[in-house]
C-alpha cells in the first residue's frame, strides 16, 4: 500500500486520475484522528491530505473564512479568536474517545459531522459550510455552494458533503460561515436530578429566550467521574447532572443568569468554573476514553430521550437538550437494542467506537430502508462511479 501526500488540488487530481486508471481504491486521510470511525475499508493506497493546509481567505467583516481541508482546527480557531470570532458548530476532537493520535482538521470534522454543544444555538456543520471545492471520482475538480451567505440555486451540495466520510470525493477547499464570539461565558450546574426531571429541565431552558450554547445532562455514572459537584442539598453527586452554558456581554449575562434562576425556581442552578475537559466530554464523548466499551450515538426527538435511557444502567450523556445521546455499553454486543430504540422513535443509532471485529459484524451506521439505500447508491455512483473513495466506509458498496 502506497501513501500519497497531496500538497495542492493538482496533486489530488493526479492521484485520483491515476487511481481511476489503475482501478485502485483510495483511503482519504487528513489528520488521521477518525480512521477507526465507520466500517473498516479495503483500500489499495492512502491519499494523505494533511499537507493540504492553510487559510486561503478570511473576511471578518463578512463573517466567512476559506481554508484548505487539512488545516488543523486549532489553527483556525486561533486566527478567528484574534478577531473575537468562532466556528459556530464548535467542531469536536474525538481523539480521547477513539484513542487515536494525529491532529484534528477541519476537513475531518466536516466529513464526520463532528458537531459540538454550541450547535444547539448556532446550527450544525451543514448549516455553516457555504461552499467547497473538491475532486470527484471522474478525476474532475468542481465546486459547490457559494462564498456568500445567501440563497443559491441548484442542488445544495455542501449539505451532502457533511457527514459523507470522504465517500463522495476529496475536499480541496471549504468556505465556512463564522460567528462573533461572546464577551463572557458562564456555566451553571444542577445535580441530584432524576433522569426524566433533568431532561424536562433541559427542554425548558432550550425553549426559553436564554439562547444557551450548551444544554446537557450527564448520567449518574458520568457525573460520578467528575467528583464532588454542586447539587441540591450539597455533597457528592447522586443522580443526573445538568450543565447549562450562557454567553453574552457582561451586562446581558447578568440578566440571563437571573432569568435562569427565575425559570428554574426550586432547582438552584450553581455557577461553576467549567474546564475545557467538561465540554470535550459533552461534545466529543471523552468521558468514555480508555474504557473497554462500545460507544453509541443516537440523534432523536428531544421528547423521547427519557424513554430511550429508561432502565439503561450504563453511562450516558445527553446533549442538545436531549436530542443527542452518547451511550457506553459492554463491548461486542450486537447493538440491536439501540437500533430498535432508534427505529421506534424514527431516528438513527450510530456505533462510533468499537473494535474492528465488531465494526465488521455490526453496521456502524444505521441501516437504511430500501428506497433510501437506492438513493444513497445513486448519489455515490454520480460522484464516484468506480468506488475509488473510502469504499465501504459507511455502507457495503458505499
Amino acid at each position: 500500500m502506497a501513501e500519497i501526500f497531496a500538497l495542492s488540488e493538482a496533486d489530488v487530481l493526479d492521484a485520483v486520475r491515476a487511481a481511476r486508471e489503475h482501478r485502485r481504491a483510495l483511503e482519504i486521510v487528513g489528520g488521521g484522528t477518525r480512521q477507526s470511525f465507520g466500517r473498516p475499508t479495503q483500500c489499495d493506497d492512502v491519499l494523505n491530505l494533511s499537507g493540504l493546509s492553510g487559510i486561503l481567505n478570511y473576511e471578518p467583516e463578512e463573517l466567512i473564512v476559506t481554508v484548505k481541508p487539512g488545516t488543523p482546527l486549532a489553527d483556525i480557531e486561533s486566527v478567528l479568536s484574534e478577531k473575537n470570532q468562532r466556528l459556530g458548530f464548535e467542531p469536536q476532537d474525538w481523539r480521547a474517545l477513539l484513542g487515536s493520535q494525529g491532529t484534528p482538521t477541519i476537513g475531518g470534522a466536516i466529513s464526520a459531522n463532528a458537531n459540538g454543544p454550541a450547535a444547539i444555538r448556532f446550527g450544525r456543520a451543514r448549516d455553516h459550510l457555504l461552499g467547497f471545492r473538491a475532486v470527484n471520482g471522474f478525476g474532475e475538480a468542481y465546486k459547490g455552494g457559494s462564498k456568500v451567505v445567501k440563497n443559491v440555486t441548484g442542488f445544495d451540495l455542501p449539505k451532502l458533503m457533511c457527514g459523507a466520510m470522504g465517500t463522495l470525493g476529496v475536499l480541496t477547499e471549504v468556505t465556512l460561515r463564522v460567528f462573533p464570539k461572546r464577551e463572557v461565558s458562564s456555566t451553571f450546574a444542577i445535580g441530584g436530578l432524576q433522569d426524566e426531571e433533568g431532561l424536562a429541565l433541559l427542554r425548558k431552558v432550550w425553549s426559553s429566550s436564554l439562547e444557551a450554547t450548551c444544554v446537557a445532562l450527564l448520567s449518574n455514572g458520568v457525573a460520578r467521574q467528575l467528583g464532588e459537584m454542586p447539587q441540591r442539598g450539597g455533597g457528592i453527586v447522586n443522580g443526573s447532572f445538568a450543565v447549562i452554558r450562557l454567553e453574552g456581554s457582561s451586562s446581558t449575562l447578568s440578566e440571563k443568569s437571573q432569568l435562569l434562576n427565575d425559570l428554574l425556581k426550586g432547582c438552584s442552578p450553581v455557577e461553576i468554573e467549567a474546564s475545557p475537559t467538561l465540554f470535550a466530554g459533552i461534545g466529543g464523548a471523552s468521558f468514555f476514553e480508555n474504557a473497554l466499551e462500545d460507544v453509541w450515538l443516537l440523534q432523536i426527538p428531544h421528547t423521547t430521550a427519557a424513554d430511550c435511557v429508561y432502565d439503561f444502567d450504563g453511562r450516558w450523556s445527553a446533549d442538545w437538550a436531549g436530542t443527542r445521546l452518547w451511550l457506553s455499553q459492554t463491548a461486542g454486543l450486537s447493538g440491536s437494542d439501540w437500533r430498535s430504540v432508534a427505529d421506534r422513535v424514527g431516528s438513527t443509532a450510530i456505533l462510533v467506537r468499537a473494535s474492528e471485529e465488531t465494526r465488521k459484524r455490526v453496521a456502524p451506521f444505521h441501516p437504511e430502508q430500501s428506497k433510501r439505500t437506492a438513493l444513497t447508491r445513486a448519489v455515490k455512483a454520480a460522484f464516484d462511479p468506480l468506488g475509488i473513495f473510502n469504499p465501504g466506509r459507511m455502507y457495503e458498496g458505499v
